[in-house]
């Protein structure tokens, strides 16, 4: 049997990732950062680089009180977001008096068949230090083949003073090809905030 020794003595040798390596990176694609903007939208970078796509969403702050987090997706660029999805959720909350702690699915989470933008978290309040983070796995946006599995996991300070821990999972009931993602309160601004996008290698 063959020995295989390391051509470099020390890791500070090593210049460079060889060829034959499979990778498992996030790769930064682009940030947009909010502004008591309408929405973010990436009509952008979405595309047939990467079989998978995350987004991080970090400190999204409405700029109204007790109002939905959510996103759509567009097949169009981004002139319309109108994908038809169908979705399951759940979500565990607890108050910061210690009471009212709850698991449970949230059937107002859930969409069947449906365009309407899906939520992400609810009722996220507009105090000073509350907000919603998170992120959203998309994965394979570019095939024709399959639909498109979303994976949603994120926490919220939530308007009365609530810690609610959502979990969301769906398609995009479509075989085009998804290549602009958008993100929006369900009334009002997005007050503040940034969301990151990421391709997986």
């Amino acid at each position: 049997m063959a020995l295989n020794f390391a051509n470099n003595n020390s890791l500070s040798a090593i210049t460079a990732k060889p060829s034959g390596l499979a990778g498992g990176g996030l790769n930064l694609i682009s940030t947009q950062t909010a502004s008591s903007s309408a929405n973010l939208s990436f009509t952008s970078g979405i595309d047939s680089t990467y079989k998978e796509y995350v987004f991080k969403f970090i400190n999204i702050h409405p700029a109204s009180d007790n109002v939905n987090f959510t996103f759509n997706m567009s097949v169009d660029s981004g002139s319309n977001y109108n994908v038809t999805k169908t979705s399951n959720a759940f979500l565990a909350s607890h108050s910061e008096s210690g009471s009212g702690g709850a698991l449970a699915d949230d059937p107002g989470w859930q969409l069947a068949q449906s365009t309407n933008f899906q939520i992400i978290n609810e009722a996220v309040g507009a105090d000073n230090d509350q907000s919603v983070s998170g992120y959203l796995h998309l994965f394979e946006p570019s095939s024709t083949v399959f639909v498109k599995h979303f994976i949603i996991r994120n926490s919220s300070y939530n308007q009365s003073n609530l810690e609610f821990d959502g979990y969301v999972a769906g398609y995009g009931n479509t075989t085009s090809a998804i290549n602009a993602v958008q993100f929006k309160m369900s009334s009002g601004n997005i007050g503040s905030g940034v969301i990151k996008l990421y391709g997986i290698s």
